[in-house]
């Protein structure tokens, strides 16, 4: 008889570790955000966009025809400087 033992905390952890790593393949891919990409990554509307960091200089944008695009890599990293330095209450 064969007898199987499985460490449940381990399998967790190593399906987390293949879970992130595939998110991030996945995040590799986009090379640039239009706006609905950016509403859906920030969860913010597109007026709160604008509010909020659209018009800061170091925003990166470009305007394609009547397109906006966000490099993926330089808005993701702006998008995390902006937010840590927005005051907590």
């Amino acid at each position: 008889m064969i007898n199987v033992q499985i460490n449940e905390q381990e399998v967790r952890q190593l399906y987390f570790q293949k879970l992130e790593e595939k998110m991030m393949e996945i995040d590799a891919e986009l090379i640039f955000w239009d706006s609905k990409e950016l509403m859906r990554r920030t969860c913010l509307s597109w007026n709160n966009i604008q509010e909020k960091f659209f018009y800061d200089p170091r925003f990166p944008k470009h305007k394609v025809g009547q397109k906006w695009m966000f490099p993926a890599k330089q808005t993701r990293d702006f998008l995390l400087t902006w937010l840590s330095e927005q005051p907590t209450n």
